[in-house]
């Protein structure tokens, strides 16, 4: 009988999209190649902005070159394909570094391994359900890794695009590669660049799944998806499509061989006859199997330990455990045993440290130091210094406590800086569970604190206010003012912005009593008045008006603007006093207006005289 070949007996359909964008150029690629007994499928997103070169299509051909050379799913082979892929892009980096992102699938039809670098994606769909989702090499995954963002936020983060890994970086590029992951019928894979998950949600990429009935379908479904988001600018985006209708189903080389040898036993049973010896070799096909798959779950669960998946290896050296019961094998049962109860005191460890208890953690990674002792799979310098960890963790939950105290009473202060130092403990030794602890109560601590102090400065600007008011009820306006304005900067400072125009209108009304407003003045009835003389004095005297004057006196006077008079007994005295904008009067012409005057009233009355003597 000859050998079955795998691709023949096996049905995997694929499809894909790739689409430039927004941009003139599509800088992401996406190639594959089934053979009879492998196949691979490569996408890229380029990077760089070099114009002339794509880093993408540089890395995919390359991968894919190299691939044809030696197919294989060995974890070691295929990141020498990834590294011949970095250097070259090394090599090609002339004007501008060229940097490329990727995710490669290569399968048997049966099996499947997967590597990555970058942030595009391989999304493996099984029953209409998301059975796995690959990592990003991405600060944006580190944080939610780390727990300081949740994972349905990293998508959207800012720092998606900041990437650890990518073929072309400076040194060497460190990809994931997975383990062999067992495909079924029905099985849907679909590898994407960020241009189109940065578009297409879990839940939606569920949903086309499920309505989409062959790869081309399921890949024009996506890019509408992402496209009806009408986002202003559309970066390069690819997915590629991989319908596993039917695997290749074949037996395990070791069963092969089994049951090889039972049948060839069995042809020898029946030549020599007897039922209860078939019976004994067939107990002890059973028997060889259970032996086996025991030696294999071994191998898984040292693996495990090896990668520090300390879960993973207990549930495996179980597996084994009960295998070796089952074929009554004492020696590797008492092995299998002790490796199960180290690997189980570090998944003890970390679940009380994630609970918090100190104490619990501590004897726990003592005592995997030493059951792990004699097990070269046990990286043992890393529990000691997870060990020697707890005294730093104990201390951060010590500040936590008091921190709490003081909080509880009122010191909020003192609670914020206790927590501080908790914070910076916990990030220097990665204490992930405490700084999730820490960030929330210090924040409540921080905000209490911030009311606290808000209404402190509130009620030392309601008392500068009423300070205030006394002052105008008192009429010291200017302390008044003085006051108002000291609360006004204050209700300013904690945002009472009512406040701040109350104390506006307290001011302006103050400020209308410290400075009254001046009435208006008439200019025209000023300009008329300056340099304006009064003559009516004057002209009386001039017509001999000699009221009140007797013979030899001689009365005078003259007004002016302002008040000007002189009075003489035959000689002219003048005094004048005036007051007058522009007027122009000097004293010396008031002195001869008098002397002129009074010589002019003597004559007067001479004259009168002498005409009374005729009479």
């Amino acid at each position: 009988m000859g050998r079955r070949m795998r691709k023949e007996n096996s049905e995997f359909k694929t499809a894909f999209v790739s689409e430039a964008g927004s941009f003139l150029k599509n800088r992401d690629f996406y190639g594959c190649v089934e053979l009879e007994d492998w196949a691979c499928y490569v996408i890229a997103d380029g990077l760089d902005t070099d114009m002339e070169v794509n880093s993408a299509q540089i890395t995919v051909q390359t991968i894919l070159e190299s691939f044809l050379e030696k197919p294989t799913m060995s974890k070691r082979r295929l990141t020498e394909y990834i590294k011949i892929a970095h250097e070259w892009l090394q090599y090609e980096s002339r004007r501008v570094r060229l940097k490329a992102g990727f995710v490669i699938v290569v399968t048997d039809y049966t099996r499947m391994v997967w590597a990555s670098a970058g942030h595009s994606r391989l999304y493996h769909f099984r029953g209409n359900r998301l059975a796995l989702k690959s990592k990003d090499h991405s600060v944006a995954a580190q944080l939610a890794a780390e727990g300081q963002i949740a994972e349905d936020r990293v998508d959207q983060h800012d720092e998606r695009g900041n990437l650890n890994e990518y073929a072309g970086k400076p040194g060497m590029v460190k990809p994931y590669v997975s383990d062999k992951i067992k495909l079924a019928d029905g099985d849907v894979l679909v590898l994407c660049t960020p241009g189109l998950w940065e578009g297409v949600q879990d839940a939606e990429m569920i949903d086309a799944v499920e309505g989409a009935n062959d790869p081309q379908a399921l890949a024009d479904t996506l890019e509408e998806v992402m496209l009806s988001k009408q986002r202003s600018r559309i970066e390069n985006y690819s997915a590629a499509a991989i319908y596993v209708n039917k695997i290749f189903h074949e037996e395990p080389k070791n069963r092969k061989k089994w049951i090889k040898r039972i049948s060839i036993m069995l042809v020898m049973l029946l030549i020599f006859g007897g039922a209860g010896i078939f019976y004994a070799v067939k107990s002890a096909a059973k028997k060889a199997e259970l032996v086996v798959d025991m030696l294999q779950y071994e191998q898984n669960a040292d693996q495990y330990v090896k990668e520090q998946e300390y879960a993973k290896a207990v549930s495996d050296y179980s597996l084994a455990r009960n295998n070796s019961i089952k074929v009554k094998d004492p020696v590797h049962k008492k092995l299998l045993t002790s490796k199960m109860a180290a690997a189980q005191t570090l998944v003890d460890g970390e679940a009380h440290l994630k609970e918090g208890d100190i104490p619990k953690a501590t004897a726990s990674y003592t005592k995997a130091l030493e059951l792990s002792e004699s097990y070269n799979m046990f990286n043992r310098e890393v529990i000691q210094e997870r060990l020697e960890q707890m005294t730093t963790f104990q201390q951060v939950q010590d500040w936590i406590t008091e921190g709490d105290l003081k909080l509880q009473n009122g010191d909020y202060s003192g609670a914020i800086i206790l927590y501080k130092r908790a914070r910076t403990a916990a990030t220097e030794t990665a204490y992930k569970e405490a700084l999730k602890e820490v960030a929330t109560k210090l924040e409540t601590a921080e905000t209490k604190r911030a009311d606290i102090k808000r209404q402190s400065r509130q009620l030392q600007a309601d008392t500068l206010e009423q300070k205030g008011d006394r002052f105008n009820e008192a009429g010291d306006y200017s302390g008044a003012m003085d006051a108002y304005a000291s609360a006004q900067e204050i209700y300013q400072e904690i945002d009472m912005l009512e406040r701040v125009l109350a104390m506006e209108r307290k001011i302006n009304k103050l400020d209308e009593k410290l400075n009254p407003p001046v009435p208006a003045v008439d200019l025209t009835q000023d300009a008329a008045g300056l340099g304006t003389t009064d003559t009516s004095g004057l002209n009386s005297d001039w017509t001999g008006n000699a009221g009140g004057m007797s013979a030899g006196n001689s009365v005078g006077s003259t007004s002016s603007t302002g008040n000007s008079s002189s009075a003489g007994s035959g000689a002219a005295d003048a005094s004048g006093s005036g007051s007058s904008s522009g007027k122009t009067t000097s004293n010396a012409s008031i002195n001869s207006a008098s002397k002129a005057k009074g010589s002019t009233d003597t004559e007067a009355n001479e004259q009168e005289e002498t005409e009374g003597g005729d009479s």
